[in-house]
């Protein structure tokens, strides 16, 4: 048996992009949000080429224009580390149990950061490779990005809601974001991150997956998998159809879409008692906790056709409660 978790959300508060993006560019927080909601439109509609979580690179021509270097997000990521409460214990109850790993779209600065707080062995750690430094950019490229930085500002958010339909503003939109990022920046020396930087989400996190079961000689139905966003769908599901556990901790619509079980809770406590429980008696062991599981807060629910919808209403809404505008993203 092994464990396997995402980061932001399961054992962080964070999102650490966002909060980069937010420190580092003027309204950074509207700003991050908008390329959040065009990497859902991007992967909802099965862009070649484009995977949930490549927000990652879309915004890093951005920060390295307005001056953010690898040292600058070391030590902004170094202080400002938000666990979720019980996160660094249950990380060492788990790993006491089995191996133990964590798939993580976020940074390695930030990665790292945090595995020295929680005292986790970062070679059990698969997340997104950054060096913005390498990247030189001229001055005249540097007016260019904070001028596509004042036009994105401008466009209305994108309505995810909207992506099957689109309305005709939010169709302009994403019109102007298509040329913005795939003519005019992929074109440019700043371009090269789009290229070369690859987000761990996605099917990128099912290859990660694949990696640790190979080191420790499983089979996906020996792995239990914890995540919460639109980066972990494709892991979910890769862990769910070949029998493993599929966990949602406290997720939004894309995670329960593709999780077996769903957590909601204000700490990690039911992470600790989900892994003892498959662990002990792998799935069926689990399954058994949770059909004789009485709370309402935490709250432990199997996923099926008649509660999902309920489900995920209740997950977003406490959701956004406790992680606030990250909360909010896909």
């Amino acid at each position: 048996m092994q464990f396997i978790t995402d980061c932001e959300g399961p054992i962080s508060k964070n999102d650490n992009a966002l909060e980069l993006a937010t420190n580092f560019l003027p309204e950074g927080e509207k700003f991050f949000t908008q390329l959040s909601r065009y990497d859902d439109f991007l992967a909802l509609t099965g862009r070649e080429g484009y995977k949930a979580g490549d927000t990652l690179r879309l915004v890093l021509p951005f920060l390295k224009a307005y001056g953010t270097t690898d040292k600058k997000i070391v030590e902004y990521s170094k202080k400002n580390i938000l666990l979720m409460p019980g996160a660094k214990e249950t990380l060492r109850f788990v790993q006491e149990r089995m191996p133990s790993f964590i798939v993580s779209t976020s940074y390695q600065p930030y990665i790292q950061a945090l595995c020295e707080v929680v005292e986790f062995p970062p070679e059990n750690v698969y997340c997104t490779e950054l060096n913005i430094d390498k990247y030189n950019i001229s001055k005249e490229e540097i007016e260019k990005l904070k001028e596509f930085s004042k036009q994105i500002l401008a466009y209305p958010l994108i309505e995810v809601s909207e992506i099957n339909n689109l309305s005709p503003q939010t169709k302009k939109t994403i019109d102007r974001l298509e040329e913005i990022f795939w003519k005019e920046i992929v074109s440019m020396e700043s371009g090269k991150m789009l290229k070369e930087v690859n987000p761990v989400g996605g099917r990128e996190k099912v290859n990660a997956i694949k990696d640790s079961l190979k080191k420790c000689n499983n089979s996906p139905q020996d792995a239990m998998y914890v995540g919460d966003s639109i980066t972990d769908r494709e892991a979910l599901s890769f862990i769910r159809e070949n029998k493993g556990l599929a966990v949602s901790f406290n997720g939004n619509r894309y995670a329960i879409e593709k999780a077996e079980v769903v957590c909601i809770s204000e700490n990690t406590s039911p992470i600790s008692v989900l892994a003892d429980a498959f662990s002990q008696g792998g799935k069926g062991k689990v399954m058994e906790l949770i059909e004789n599981w009485k709370e309402k807060l935490p709250l432990l629910e199997v996923v099926s056709g008649n509660n999902r919808e309920r489900l995920i209403s209740l997950s977003e809404k406490f959701r956004k409660s406790v992680r606030g505008e990250a909360g909010s993203l896909g």
